[in-house]
């Protein structure tokens, strides 16, 4: 669904244009959780906003369903880790409702409910009045996840955004995005630099080079869980990618 073909990456840095990404492809596929996984620095939180359609590519193209992404749209809808992202004078149920309203998707009344159902979905409908500065963190990740699910994209995309979480939150908003993932199968784009994470979060991973950011190995990782993460199968792939994320490539 989401097509991603010899996709090279630039931007300036003071006087200078650094390559970000070079040539990678890959595909997304309709209600599949692709996870981008890579040391700081590769490119893929760069491919993960033009994707989104705030940059575009020095080569190579991505395509949704088809069609050229020729910039932002409320079919990618993108959460971000830092908190802020919520206008803090807003209640829970306004900032969910006002992207509806902002794209003109619905009337208030038709927006309203699916905020409405979207904070319900994230077990937030108690807090509907609250502000966001009487949240806490895992919290306004929620709000923010139920922002993106209100407006019903086709792509979900995920910039790191547990990162800023301590463990426990931050596993727990792992599952939580998971039991969401059943409800409604959406699809995916998730960007960690975590490889557990990437293991429980994806149902395939790419694997990229350190800067500029290559395709190096995909995974399915159907088969890990939150409840057989630490097992031996799960360590042993956490391994492999491990050296595959700290080992240099061999030159062709």
């Amino acid at each position: 669904m989401l097509a991603f073909d010899r996709v090279s990456l630039e931007y300036a840095s003071g006087t200078r244009v650094v390559r970000a990404t070079h040539q990678v492809s890959l595909q997304v596929h309709d209600a599949e959780r692709y996870v981008l996984l890579g040391p700081s620095g590769c490119g893929k939180s760069t491919l993960l906003k033009a994707a989104a359609g705030f940059l575009f590519p020095r080569e190579g193209a991505i395509t949704l369903d088809g069609r050229p992404v020729c910039g932002p749209g409320p079919d990618r809808i993108v959460v971000f880790q830092e908190f802020d992202q919520l206008p803090p004078w807003k209640t829970v149920l306004a900032n969910v409702m006002f992207p509806l309203l902002a794209a003109r998707r619905c009337d208030k009344r038709e927006a309203e409910r699916r905020a409405r159902d979207a904070i319900a979905l994230v077990g937030l409908s108690e807090f509907t009045n609250e502000f966001p500065h009487q949240l806490s963190g895992g919290m306004k990740q929620r709000v923010a996840i139920a922002r993106a699910l209100a407006m019903q994209p086709r792509v979900l995309l995920m910039d790191e955004p547990f990162a800023a979480l301590d463990a426990l939150t931050r596993r727990k908003m792992q599952q939580e995005l998971l039991q969401l993932w059943d409800e409604v199968r959406f699809t995916l784009l998730f960007v960690t630099h975590a490889i557990d994470e990437a293991l429980l979060v994806g149902s395939r991973v790419g694997v990229l080079t350190p800067r500029p950011g290559r395709l190096r190995a995909e995974f399915n990782t159907h088969e890990f869980d939150l409840g057989n993460a630490g097992g031996t199968a799960f360590q042993q792939r956490v391994d492999q990618i491990h050296d595959l994320l700290f080992d240099e490539p061999v030159a062709a």
